[in-house]
């Protein structure tokens, strides 16, 4: 957990890089953000999602993180719920290029606002696979520049048409 005076003060990269967080927080332009997680729904449909993916790697030749950092920008660190990579993975410990897929898993407590900034920001790195799910009510997104778009029919595509993701495979 943040102490609330932190969550408050500017921090360098440095000291964000070198510090531990239970759970592991954003950081974006010298502060460090607490991210909504910890809830029954969230934490497994994020275990669905990095198991769907795991069990298909070979034929998918793509790796799932948990949790993974993610520099998007010289001063901006995210760490999505879920982010996906082609093979063979990155050699670095907090990755710097675009991952094939970002997920977020959503949280009773999130904001439009704040998921918005997130995926901005994914989008600018260069991701062009973004995806958003509430399992609360048991929807998802795909999302670009262009704008959200529902999963309609029950899955989640990516832009290639490489995985095409049902939704009940991962939802409570």
């Amino acid at each position: 957990m943040v102490p609330a005076a932190t969550a408050a003060t500017l921090v360098s990269v440095e000291e964000y890089l070198s510090s531990t967080f239970r759970p592991d927080c954003d950081y974006v332009d010298g502060r460090v953000l607490e991210r909504n997680v910890g809830k029954k729904n969230h934490s497994f449909v994020q275990t669905n999602l990095a198991f769907w993916f795991r069990t298909r790697a070979a034929q998918l030749a793509m790796m799932p993180f948990v949790e993974q950092r993610l520099q998007v920008a010289p001063g901006r660190f995210r760490i999505p719920d879920v982010l996906v990579v082609r093979q063979p993975v990155p050699d670095e410990q907090v990755f710097t290029t675009a991952p094939y897929l970002c997920i977020e898993v959503m949280s009773p407590e999130d904001t439009m606002s704040s998921l918005q900034d997130r995926v901005d920001d994914y989008i600018q790195l260069g991701v062009v696979n973004v995806w958003v799910i509430d399992p609360w009510r048991g929807r998802a997104w795909t999302v670009d520049a262009a704008g959200w778009h529902t999963a309609l029919d029950g899955f989640l595509r990516t832009v290639d048409k490489s995985v095409a993701m049902p939704l009940e495979d991962v939802l409570p």
